[in-house]
């Protein structure tokens, strides 16, 4: 019991450790880039400016907004660009207690998604901000002038950037679930006019109430639905192989 005990709080003094170095790497990041919160910022918000008519600002409404928000963004881009140091501390501590088979998964699933994530978060940002806001700006009545807030404008760039990184996630989603089992690549094809459909409902609850940036997030999402049934056909071939042997 006592060795139990000692284990045990030998694996939490670990965690703790593994998470400061993490930390601490993200304050780290995020101490050499605040000197250029402003800059980063304005490099976030390049895609509304681009659509707003010219000469127009965004505005902050909050007294200190305008110290707060760059902040937020910075720590943010702090946080991916120590990403992998992260996931690396993260897979030091889980690691010594996988089989070699599931390390085998275990890693390639961690750094695929990671790079899905950011992808969809890249997507985003290069194709479909500018889409979606030169789109919106053509229907904004003469009679105004747009002035975003900064503050509801960093939240709408949240959750677009986590809705399009979990999207980008299906190929993953659909290898684990072949990968355990759960279903099979016949099962996948067979659910292929559901997953289309499901895929439209999710973007437009996810996504603003135009027609453009519905279709930007459902077409990726079918489009990754169909990478995963083709990488998954790997997974299968796999596994039989193993069995036959």
């Amino acid at each position: 019991m006592s060795g139990q005990e000692d284990t045990f709080i030998s694996h939490l003094v670990e965690l703790r450790d593994r998470l400061l170095r993490a930390v601490v790497a993200v304050v780290i990041v995020f101490a050499g880039l605040m000197p250029w919160a402003g800059d980063i910022y304005d490099i976030l918000a390049h895609p509304m400016m681009q659509a707003l008519p010219e000469g127009t600002r965004m505005i902050a409404t909050g007294v200190v907004t305008p110290f707060f928000v760059p902040m937020k963004v910075t720590l943010m881009v702090a946080f991916v660009i120590a990403l992998p140091f992260v996931l690396y501390q993260a897979w030091c501590f889980i690691a010594p207690g996988l089989y070699a088979h599931e390390k085998r998964l275990g890693l390639p699933l961690v750094v695929g998604s990671t790079v899905l994530f950011l992808a969809g978060m890249a997507f985003c940002y290069f194709f479909v901000f500018g889409t979606v806001f030169s789109f919106i700006a053509q229907f904004a009545p003469k009679s105004i002038t747009p002035a975003p807030d900064i503050e509801q404008y960093l939240s709408f760039v949240m959750s677009m950037f986590l809705a399009f990184g979990i999207t980008f996630e299906v190929p993953v989603f659909v290898i684990v679930l072949v990968k355990l089992g759960v279903v099979d690549v016949a099962k996948l094809k067979e659910a292929r006019p559901y997953v289309i459909v499901g895929a439209f409902v999710v973007a437009a609850v996810v996504t603003p109430p135009d027609v453009v940036s519905q279709l930007m997030l459902a077409i990726p999402m079918c489009l990754l639905y169909e990478l995963g049934i083709f990488l998954a056909r790997f997974v299968t071939a796999r596994r039989s192989e193993a069995v036959s042997d």
